[in-house]
């Protein structure tokens, strides 16, 4: 079963956004798909809620007294998890994934607990050595803007203990169609293509690794 995870511990910075396209565009392309809201908020459960029905099926599976009923017959599972995750909790999520993908919105405050967060993931023995691939993407990014300049410099000279480079995939803009797509429960890659071109391009380079075995521990 494929498994990915999409956490960063700071609140409001896309999580679910991710989780919810991801799982989308997984079961648009056939996958059995299972997405697990892990946050209290629910907000990946509410957009499952409301998923039109003649779309491609998601699963859902919530996390209940610390653990996560899947279908047998996944092919893929989505994570959602919840802002503030301790240690222990860090811990447990990252031993059942294969890959993370990491939100990061681009403002002074976000990218300082980012470089906190970051040196928390490190110190946590054995998690990085090939157990699990991580990635990072800009999100909710504002073009153009000094911050966004930054926050990309930033993501782009990230390393790993060991000195290789932390994988930055991509910036996704700050788009209306998110905000569109999330009230129908669908995904942007299940709007009008000629409203979502330059998101759906945004999303390439994420997708990409994603499907590769890059993205899987070796």
């Amino acid at each position: 079963m494929r498994t990915i995870l999409i956490l960063n511990p700071k609140g409001g910075c896309g999580k679910s956004t991710l989780a919810t396209n991801i799982a989308s565009y997984f079961a648009m392309n056939g996958k059995k798909v299972t997405l697990a809201d892990c946050d209290p908020q629910r907000s990946s459960q509410d957009w499952l809620n409301v998923r039109p029905e003649n779309q491609s099926k998601i699963n859902s599976a919530v996390l209940e007294k610390g653990s996560l009923q899947i279908p047998e017959d996944t092919d893929v599972l989505v994570m959602d998890t919840p802002a503030g995750v301790n240690d222990a909790r860090l811990s447990k999520f990252l031993s059942q994934a294969q890959t993370m993908v990491m939100p990061v919105l681009a403002s002074p405050i976000d990218i300082r607990a980012a470089e906190r967060f970051i040196d928390e993931l490190f110190s946590l023995k054995g998690t990085i050595n090939n157990k699990i691939k991580i990635a990072t993407v800009a999100n909710r990014v504002r073009e153009d803007t000094l911050i966004a300049a930054k926050l990309e410099y930033y993501l782009d000279k990230l390393t790993l203990p060991n000195g290789k480079q932390l994988p930055f995939m991509t910036m996704l803009r700050a788009s209306q169609n998110y905000i569109h797509a999330s009230e129908k429960g669908l995904s942007i890659f299940e709007l009008a293509p000629s409203k979502t071109y330059y998101d759906r391009e945004q999303w390439e380079p994420l997708l990409r690794w994603l499907d590769s075995s890059k993205s899987l521990p070796k």
